[in-house]
């Protein structure tokens, strides 16, 4: 087959094998609702794991750690496998790989836009998973991979560990003042991250020669189909809007993920989310600069994501970036005393052998990805965006409605 084409996109025989493997692997049953759940690995035996997308990741977040060993790895480029794919070891479709019984652990390492659906397949097929972060493309996603995790009684682990270095005295006084709602009214209080703000290159010319390594129909999987540039894939791929959301997914998961902790907001979301001036309109391809975004929760709280490389200041008030007991009248402090401290984080290994859920878990990281989402899609309408943490759905604008819920390319689908 030329690589012209190779660009037009799905061919009829891989469509219908595309839709056939999707069907196959939405039915794999999970080996504990049959009743095989004993045959896992006792505790004292060695954890076995798939990798998922070989890249520059990879399993960086299972590499080297006790009892765990590497035992498949899959990639679409054949060059990331170190051979041919022989179905056993080396493998270039997931769904493949997840059809052996050995593997107790997926370790998935692609870029976001195959996030979401390695990860609902892991868990119909009763796979424990550790993904990179950021947790998945758009939130519509999230919801599912977060629902199916705790369908499928599986372990999830995000690839960032921030919030286990969250367990000092002050700051379990802050989540769980915070958790309890013990201070109703938190407006006074700004909380701050962020990450980098590198750019995409707005004109990426076509280029015809896809290496013959390379399964680029496969690579773009759910992604809405774009000629082939090797600057779309791989480490560059996440500065462009089809398969990232650009440095503030990349870096504002490490970001955000402990501070929501820190904060209590494992459960919920912004309801407002007010991006500051940046240059607009936003290229519709690649990602491009902002300043600063401002998330404001139900109780006041504000969670200020701030972008590097950008000179717009954010110049509101803010009184204090903590809570602790100090801050709480005599009633609030008995209150304090009374309620149950918050459980301690479970690390992914422990969860694996005991079934506890991890401390990275798949619904607090939603949380983390939507409030993300929400502020790439603020920083591309140029807009304020309102937001319903319960129904998870952008209140009064149907434009931006449409980008909590992006549709898949055919054949993939949640």
């Amino acid at each position: 087959m030329t690589n012209d084409k190779r660009q037009r996109g799905v061919s009829r025989r891989r469509f219908l094998g595309a839709a056939t493997a999707s069907v196959a692997a939405a039915t794999i049953v999970p080996r504990h609702v049959l009743g095989e759940r004993a045959d896992r690995r006792p505790p004292s035996e060695t954890i076995t794991y798939g990798v998922i997308g070989n890249g520059g990741r990879k399993d960086a977040g299972l590499r080297g750690k006790k009892d765990f060993e590497r035992i498949a790895v899959c990639d679409v480029d054949i060059k990331r496998i170190g051979g041919e794919p022989d179905g056993k070891t080396r493998f270039t479709d997931y769904r493949k790989m997840l059809e052996r019984k050995e593997i107790d652990v997926v370790c998935i390492g692609t870029p976001p836009h195959w996030h979401a659906l390695p990860c609902l397949h892991a868990a119909q097929a009763g796979k424990d998973i550790f993904c990179e972060k950021p947790f998945t493309k758009f939130i519509a996603e999230g919801r599912a991979v977060a629902d199916a995790v705790k369908r499928y009684g599986v372990i999830f682990q995000i690839g960032t560990f921030g919030r286990f270095g969250k367990q000092g005295e002050g700051d379990r006084q802050n989540r769980k003042i915070i958790k309890y709602g013990l201070i109703k009214d938190l407006s006074d209080l700004v909380a701050s991250g962020g990450g980098r703000n590198r750019t995409g290159d707005p004109s990426l010319p076509r280029v015809e020669d896809i290496p013959e390594s390379l399964d680029y129909e496969m690579w773009l999987g759910p992604a809405p189909f774009k000629p082939y540039n090797p600057k779309r894939v791989h480490y560059s791929n996440r500065f462009y809007w089809d398969y990232e959301g650009g440095d503030l997914t990349n870096f504002g998961h490490h970001s955000m993920d402990p501070l929501l902790y820190l904060y209590g907001k494992d459960h919920t979301a912004p309801v407002r989310v007010e991006p500051g001036p940046s240059p607009w309109p936003e290229h519709p391809d690649c990602v491009g600069k902002y300043s600063w975004i401002e998330c404001t929760y139900a109780d006041g709280m504000r969670v200020l994501f701030g972008g590097g490389g950008h000179k717009a200041e954010y110049d509101r008030p803010r009184k204090r970036s903590r809570v602790s007991v100090d801050d709480l009248d005599e009633e609030g402090k008995k209150r304090y005393e009374a309620l149950p401290d918050l459980a301690k984080l479970v690390d992914f290994g422990t969860a694996v052998r005991t079934r506890q859920q991890s401390g990275g878990h798949a619904e607090a990281s939603h949380r983390v990805s939507t409030l993300m989402n929400l502020c790439n899609v603020a920083i591309r309408l140029n807009r304020t965006i309102r937001f319903d943490p319960v129904k998870e759905v952008i209140v009064g604008d149907d434009e931006a409605a449409r980008l909590v819920d992006i549709p898949m390319r055919a054949p993939w689908h949640l």
